[in-house]
């Protein structure tokens, strides 16, 4: 695997960042020493974490399948980490040239790698904002210069509300979020789940976020599945609801995906 040497200007590459751990367990470059030690150390409680990973990219390509077939060309994607393969802009563009998409993250990283790697199909449109979630409003007034806010947008939220520990200040950027939103829109999440079934273990999982979080990395939790599922209030919860990514809406086959502790879920906003 080749790995980045030299980190742009300004980069703290001392401490893990979840961008950079995400991006090594999908086999990229764009890590450092401190990431890959953070991400193994996850992967020493939770060994199947680069597969769920894999999974919940999977997921994305779904989802934005989905949003395309019910007419959506417009997609706000916040937290969108660093580029690999299948972003969203490649999976929407793909079936729909024109399709706009927004990326918002506040990883100067992300943002540097996205508009250096990134483009958009010459039908269509794809931007790069700086801003954080925590401020749901900025993010929507900078993005409304490219999408239109009265027509139906899918707004993504993969594995970024994980990042924002109280459940009550969660909500509430979810629902700032999705506020002005026109009728037909859909609401996607992915999130990092500490369920406990025949194949998952959730205090594995809880293990791993407090390693991280020991060392100084991202702050991170993992929520129950419905703690996952409160994100959709107000919003119709489409089949099968909030589930493993893997488990959502999978393509044919003989043999079931097995559960990954990413869950996800797809939410109609009315």
């Amino acid at each position: 695997m080749r790995v980045s040497q030299e980190p742009p200007s300004g980069i703290d590459t001392s401490v893990p960042h979840s961008a950079r751990i995400w991006d090594y367990w999908l086999g990229g470059k764009d890590n450092y020493r401190a990431d890959r030690e953070a991400g193994d150390e996850v992967i020493r409680h939770v060994p199947g974490i680069a597969v769920s990973a894999r999974q919940d990219r999977a997921f994305l390509g779904r989802a934005v399948r989905l949003a395309v077939s019910r007419g959506i060309r417009q997609f706000l994607d916040l937290g969108s980490g660093l580029p690999t393969v299948d972003n969203t802009h490649e999976a929407a563009q793909r079936l729909a040239p024109e399709a706009r998409v927004v990326y918002v993250d506040n990883d100067p990283l992300v943002l540097t790698h996205a508009r250096a790697l990134l483009s958009s199909h010459p039908h269509g449109v794809t931007e790069y904002l700086q801003a954080d979630l925590r401020e749901p409003e900025l993010i929507l007034r900078d993005a409304a210069q490219t999408l239109d806010l009265r027509e139906p947008v899918a707004l993504l939220l993969l594995g970024v509300l994980n990042h924002i520990l109280d459940d009550d200040e969660a909500r509430d950027i979810v629902r700032r979020l999705r506020a002005p939103l026109a009728p037909g829109s859909l609401l996607v999440i992915s999130h990092t789940c500490d369920h406990t079934s025949d194949t998952l273990d959730g205090e594995a999982m809880r293990r791993a976020v407090r390693s991280v979080m020991e060392r100084g990395g991202t702050p991170i939790t993992a929520r129950s599945q419905a703690g996952i599922a409160a994100f959709f209030e107000g919003t119709e919860l489409l089949e099968p609801g909030v589930v493993s990514c893997s488990q959502w809406r999978p393509a044919p086959s003989a043999q079931p995906p097995e559960e990954v502790p990413h869950f996800a879920g797809v939410g109609l906003i009315g």
